[in-house]
């Protein structure tokens, strides 16, 4: 019985586990009206996406009312301003009035954008005793305006929902962002260390496809310089003109897609050298934070963000990403086969061996080829369904104990 208790105490903990950072902002503030304005801008700048994609992090809501003071900011404007509420740090009711020496900066998600100029990218708050806390830019002699009014939802450590009473922003969030035919793809390449991919999208005229495409939405995969290998230069000489244009643009997605939403997606997207819903597809995944870019011929993983600012993300990749319509997967190679030694004159001879002989001594006569390097072979790939299969039977067992358990009580 007590063997049954602690299978049962052991699923429990591998569901908690399973269940652990797993939070989705935007059902959460479903569930209160009050903040649907709010919640409606984190789906619509992505945040939502980037705040799901978190472990730890602590949402400032601001309820419909307080809203309207921003409804003047254009997206990219408005973007930034909410990712000032959205804080890297676990804060509850409690928290906040233990604050260290009643006052701390925490990051907030525009400081991890890159664009944040000095500490704009951090708020100050600070426990002001009588029960307020206040929230405020970073800025020396900033004033904490926004003060703390409810606690709304926490899920564990991971997430905590709480609501101040007044938008906190700077200037340079509010100033209005560059037009984005203003952004020069070129030179954001070039200073990323991909100046080969830049050289080959501005001949081929792929960067004015990119440019023209910005204004709707625009993520850009760049091959770093260390991506163009001997063997890839070659696989692209071999191309036609026409299709290593679809090659690079190949490297481009027709929508905006933040780090946080490339995190989520599972599943094909389209390119911008897509014609068709089936053709020139990339199959996108993630494995805790890193995002596995799948052509269907090899794999590539972004490696860097040099770019992200609603609408154009620019991220650079670890290699060339190859399109299955254009291009073959290696072949795996064929395992080398296990050395023969050359029989001895005596074994060949059929009058050295008669029936009567007793058996030759173990040694040089005998054929190595069923041992060694061929054993291992085989040995070694059979670990892995083992394990499988151990871990699928002990699931199977401790699922049975709970069931035993259940039919006992």
């Amino acid at each position: 019985m007590k063997f049954l208790g602690l299978g049962f105490a052991f699923l429990l903990l591998l569901s908690f586990l399973c269940s652990a950072n797993a939070f989705n902002i935007t059902k959460i503030l479903a569930k209160y009206p009050e903040y649907s304005k709010f919640n409606h801008d984190l789906s619509q700048t992505k945040l939502a996406d980037e705040i799901n994609s978190r472990q730890t992090i602590t949402v400032l809501a601001l309820s419909n009312s307080e809203m309207a003071l921003l409804s003047g900011l254009d997206l990219a404007s408005l973007k930034r301003v909410l990712s000032l509420h959205v804080v890297l740090d676990f804060f509850d009711a409690k928290k906040l009035h233990e604050i260290t020496n009643g006052t701390t900066l925490s990051t907030t998600l525009y400081q991890t954008t890159g664009n944040a100029p000095g500490n704009t990218g951090f708020i100050n708050i600070t426990d002001l005793k009588a029960g307020k806390v206040g929230f405020g830019p970073a800025a020396h002699g900033a004033k904490l305006d926004a003060t703390y009014v409810k606690s709304v939802k926490q899920e564990g450590y991971n997430i905590s929902v709480i609501e101040v009473s007044k938008p906190i922003t700077t200037n340079v969030a509010e100033a209005p962002a560059p037009a984005p035919a203003d952004v020069n793809i070129t030179a954001v390449l070039i200073k990323g260390g991909c100046r080969i991919f830049a050289t080959m999208i501005s001949t081929t005229g792929v960067l004015k496809t990119f440019e023209d495409a910005v204004q709707g939405g625009l993520t850009v995969f760049c091959p770093t310089d260390a991506a163009f290998t001997g063997a890839t230069n070659k696989l692209l000489k071999k191309l036609t003109s026409d299709d290593q244009v679809s090659v690079l643009e190949f490297h481009g997605l027709p929508i905006y897609s933040p780090l946080g939403t490339l995190k989520t997606t599972n599943g094909p997207i389209r390119t911008m050298a897509s014609p068709a819903a089936r053709k020139y597809v990339l199959t996108v995944s993630s494995s805790g934070d890193t995002v596995i870019l799948n052509t269907g011929v090899s794999k590539a993983t972004i490696s860097g963000t040099l770019l992200d600012d609603q609408p154009l993300a620019i991220f650079t990749v670890n290699k060339l990403l190859e399109p299955k319509e254009l291009f073959v997967a290696a072949p795996t190679p064929a395992p080398t086969p296990a050395p023969v030694e050359a029989p001895t004159p005596e074994a060949e001879s059929p009058e050295a061996t008669p029936n009567s002989s007793p058996p030759a001594p173990a040694g040089p006569a005998e054929s190595p080829t069923t041992e060694g390097p061929a054993s291992s072979e085989t040995s070694s790939p059979s670990f892995a369904p083992a394990s499988a299969g151990i871990c699928r039977g002990l699931l199977a067992f401790l699922v049975a104990c709970v069931g035993v358990l259940v039919f006992m009580l």
